[in-house]
């Protein structure tokens, strides 16, 4: 008996905390060395909330976590110097307000693509279906050598390179989703046109994201619809949301095999987000595979690249978790 009395409890550490800031959706989990703790997520509406310390505030009281040994947070906007603003959300995230927060020094704030960078290694194979077939050595996100490439259409849009070396996993920042969009028939160059006439550019976030979506659909109809509703034209095959679901699944296709050979990504190309998952079913049928492979001189290449769409919605906190329990003490 007194040995079980003297024998020490044993001791678990202060959670991490991590975050997922999307344009419309926040995602918070709790993480030790890693792993997510299980029953730990929470969703929040950003909408109704005046800052992400906010939403963070809320969630540590929800789950009664009153110390953290570390943070990181994803957010859909540039990083620079410990700051972020939000692309589509007036928002600014800043490292010390993070610190103070979790009241801890290990503090990290990514662009939302290096997280999703960052979780490739970990996911759960199950939660990653495959689109277009590449090499059979190219074809697995459990590479340790070949460049990846994630690519996220949701409220917004990005790519961003996933480099594997001896120190670990590097993603770059990037704003992929700002650049020019591609147009090689003339019904693409009218609707670039459009877009740089509605907003002094035409990039890839404005023809890809959920809004770029329902933008192709009154540029192809005249007809405004929600992007729920023309996914669920899509799937009941009306011809009109087929022609807007067509236009989009050739730009998807040509600015893959774009960003492809920039990046050479053998380890294969990873979509994620709402809009990528929800299109992911017709992209394949409506010409996507078309696109990305007409290359001229370098066509034949492009079988080298396998595409798959990543299903886990809660993957941007993974790669968070990963991010910092790969950071030295």
């Amino acid at each position: 008996m007194p040995d079980r009395i003297l024998k020490p409890w044993p001791f678990t550490p202060a959670p991490q905390l991590v975050a997922d800031l999307g344009g419309t959706n926040t995602r918070v989990a709790l993480a030790d060395g890693g792993v997510l703790r299980q029953g730990s997520i929470r969703r929040f509406a950003n909408a109704g909330h005046t800052s992400l310390s906010d939403i963070l505030r809320a969630y540590l009281a929800q789950t009664a976590t009153t110390e953290c040994s570390g943070v990181c947070v994803a957010v859909a906007g540039p990083v620079a110097d410990g700051r972020a603003r939000m692309t589509n959300l007036d928002w600014e995230i800043t490292r010390d307000d993070l610190a103070a927060l979790g009241g801890c020094d290990k503090v990290f704030i990514l662009n939302d693509l290096q997280a999703q960078g960052h979780a490739l290694a970990g996911l759960d194979p199950r939660h990653v279906h495959l689109l277009m077939p590449g090499e059979p050595e190219t074809s697995t996100p459990s590479s340790n050598v070949a460049t990846r490439l994630v690519v996220g259409a949701g409220t917004g849009f990005n790519a961003a390179p996933v480099f594997s070396g001896p120190q670990g996993v590097f993603v770059p920042p990037s704003e992929t989703g700002h650049i020019h969009l591609p147009h090689h028939t003339e019904a693409e160059t009218a609707l670039a046109r459009h877009l740089a006439k509605l907003h002094g550019i035409a990039t890839l976030e404005e023809a890809l994201s959920g809004r770029g979506l329902v933008a192709l659909h009154h540029w192809t109809s005249g007809t405004d619809i929600a992007a729920a509703d023309l996914i669920a034209a899509l799937a009941a095959r009306d011809p009109r949301a087929r022609e807007t679901g067509a236009l989009y699944a050739g730009l998807m296709g040509r600015v893959l095999a774009s960003l492809a050979l920039v990046h050479l990504p053998y380890g294969g190309i990873y979509l994620i987000g709402g809009v990528a998952r929800a299109m992911a079913p017709y992209l394949i049928d409506l010409g996507m595979v078309d696109a990305f492979t007409r290359m001229g001189r370098f066509s034949a290449h492009m079988a080298r690249f396998s595409v798959s769409v990543v299903e886990d919605d809660y993957a941007g906190l993974l790669g968070c978790a990963a991010h910092l329990a790969a950071q030295r003490a």
